[in-house]
Parts: structure tokens; sequence; C-alpha cells
């Protein structure tokens, strides 16, 4: 009896210890710690601007329409709510994803205004926050990067044997990762004309 006993411990050990359930939650923390830092830097973005606008405004003053699209853009990133478990919900990951991509695109559109304004372009403010607006997007792409990292490492355990019966039994599924809008358009090779 007392056989049978030590080798039921002993299986019982070995099937709990491959279930794959710590390894689910380390995953998923990773994910959020990934996801945290993009929405740190993307708040560092949305904080930088307000005083880019206000720069360009005192120039560019003319350009309204600009200066509204990107306000506009950024309230409406605001008015999403960010939280941990937007990375649960793929609608709203996704209306977020096209928040953020319409914030970029009107910032791109600004910097291109301002470089019809030399006057501008040789303001120290001007040039100090598009320093630090091109720092942040390069923080962004790597806290992107980073999350698209975790979230493949926790999809590939949630989706691999024996890990993926654990993850049924918990009903922990795969989450949503970042991509692009528009996959045609970037496989077109640009234009160039002289």
């Amino acid at each position: 009896m007392r056989k049978w006993l030590t080798a039921f411990i002993v299986f019982a050990t070995l099937a709990l210890s491959g279930c794959g359930y710590n390894t689910l939650q380390s995953t998923d923390e990773q994910i959020n710690a990934a996801w945290s830092e993009v929405l740190n830097q993307y708040q560092r973005r949305a904080d930088l601007v307000p005083n880019l606008v206000n720069v360009v405004k005192g120039y560019a003053s003319h350009e309204k329409e600009v200066l509204e699209t990107v306000t506009n853009a950024r309230a409406k990133v605001g008015s999403i709510q960010a939280t941990p478990e937007l990375v649960n919900d793929e609608q709203a990951f996704a209306k977020f994803q096209a928040a953020q991509g319409e914030l970029t695109s009107a910032l791109s559109r600004l910097l291109v205004v301002a470089e019809n304004y030399p006057q501008l372009k040789a303001d120290a403010g001007f040039r100090d926050l598009q320093a630090q607006l091109e720092g942040t997007e390069n923080r962004i792409a790597v806290a992107r990067n980073r999350y698209i990292k975790a979230v493949q490492e926790y999809n590939v355990t949630v989706r691999s044997f024996p890990t993926n019966l654990t993850a049924m039994l918990f009903g922990m599924k795969t989450k949503p990762n970042f991509t692009v809008e528009n996959e045609k358009a970037i496989a077109t090779p640009p234009k160039v004309e002289f």
C-alpha cells in the first residue's frame, strides 16, 4: 500500500508541475508589464502634444486645420480608458490602436507644416519639443516591440500542449497584438520622383 501511495504522490507532483499554470501566470504578468510600458510612452507623447501645438500655433496661426486635427486626435486618445484589461478585449484594443494611429498621422502632418516655417524650425523650444517627440516615438516603438514579444510568448504557451489544457480549464485565451492598419499600403513600394 505504501508503494502505491508513494507512486501516486510522485505522479501527482509531476502532473501538477507540468500543467503550465505558473508559466501562464508568469507570461500574463509579462504582458501586463509590457502593456504598462506602452501606455506610459503613449501618455508621454500625449503630454508633449499640447506644448508642441502651442509652439506651432504661435508661428503658423493660419494652419488652423492641422492644429485642430492634432488636438482632436489627442482628445480621442485621451477619451479611451487605457487599462490593463484593454488587452483582453480585442474590439477595445483595436479602437485604442486606431486612435493612436490617428494621433501619429496628425503629428506627422504637424511636423510637415513646421517644415514650411524656417523661423519655427529655428525656435529652440520647438526643436526641443520635436527632439522629445522623436525620442518618445522611438520609446513607443521599443515598448510596443517588448509587448509584441511578451504576447507572442504567452500565445505560444496558451496554444501549446499540455499547457493549452490548463489554459482552457482556466479560461485563458490568446491576447491580441499590434497590427498594421493597412497592410496592402505598406507592401506597395513608394514611388520616388525627382
